[in-house]
């Protein structure tokens, strides 16, 4: 095994690749040596009705500048004909491999009403954030987990926020991301017989583009935010969740970690992987001495 390439060889689907956690996973599983295809409804050739300027091709680029090879595949994950096709073409071009699936797909940001309750919420808008936050996860794992089980090897990721039972602050929020929770957790018990591990992983308070453009800066000024939220200081970048994935990915007994509901803030102290500065956030450590007093304990995981 290459020790700065441990994933060479290796063959990985991000499925919501295209920005945020999904672009920075998808591009430290290139620079650990991975092959990974790229996919996601925003593309050179049209955005989806999100709206974003990023795009699949520019996070597959990434991904071969990184080290890796980036493949990018225009997929809507809530067909499941299109994804049929999709692992269809990865089981074609890779000889039936697929090593790593990362179930990232969210676009639920504009969907999301964090000021009524749920008797107050319009509930079309609510029901369609879940089939895009779930629904979406649960149809690309159905087409792609054949791949895995007929090796016997290989690692499922479910990208969420939080780690534990808290309430996440509005109600279809809250139901999409405990979900994703569960999805790891009925995977990893369905697969352990096959060798395959599924876990459910969360950043800290991530600096997405969204959360940049939200605080009106760029990664290269991205402090000035802390004028707005003190809490940003304790951010961390999508490279620190990618490197995350990448670490348990590589890691020959990552079936230990199988069925749980793992954090950047505890994989750091597994792996010892750094944040893009040298440094390793902990978002957690954060709540405990500056959140709890205020907003209660986060509680265990999940």
């Amino acid at each position: 095994m290459n020790d700065r390439q441990p994933l060479a060889g290796k063959v990985a689907l991000v499925a919501g690749g295209t920005r945020g956690g999904g672009r920075g996973i998808a591009v430290e599983l290139g620079a650990a040596g991975a092959t990974v295809y790229v996919t996601g409804r925003s593309s050179t050739a049209g955005r989806s009705d999100l709206g974003r300027p990023e795009t699949i091709e520019e996070t597959a680029a990434r991904v071969t500048a990184a080290g890796g090879t980036g493949i990018a595949v225009r997929t809507d994950h809530s067909d499941p004909e299109e994804v049929r096709a999709l692992v269809d073409r990865i089981a074609a071009e890779q000889d039936g491999r697929l090593d790593v699936l990362v179930n990232s797909v969210w676009g639920g940001d504009a969907l999301t009403d964090w000021e009524h309750p749920l008797w107050e919420q319009d509930l079309d808008t609510g029901l369609r954030l879940l089939r895009r936050a779930v629904e979406t996860h649960i149809v690309t794992s159905r087409f792609a987990l054949p791949l895995m089980v007929a090796r016997r090897s290989g690692l499922v990721v479910e990208v969420t926020d939080g780690n534990t039972a808290r309430y996440r602050g509005s109600f279809f929020y809250d139901i999409a991301k405990s979900t994703v929770i569960r999805l790891a957790v009925a995977q990893a018990a369905e697969l352990k017989p096959y060798g395959v591990a599924a876990v459910a992983v969360t950043p800290g308070f991530l600096r997405s583009e969204a959360m940049l453009d939200h605080f009106g800066v760029t990664e290269a000024d991205w402090r000035d935010g802390v004028a707005k939220d003190p809490n940003f200081a304790h951010s961390e970048t999508p490279a620190y969740l990618g490197r995350a994935v990448a670490a348990l990915a590589a890691d020959p007994d990552v079936m230990a970690k199988t069925g749980r509901a793992l954090a950047t803030w505890g994989l750091y102290k597994d792996y010892g992987f750094t944040d893009v500065d040298g440094t390793q956030p902990d978002f957690a450590a954060h709540w405990a001495n500056a959140l709890e007093e205020e907003y209660g304990p986060l509680g265990d995981p999940l």
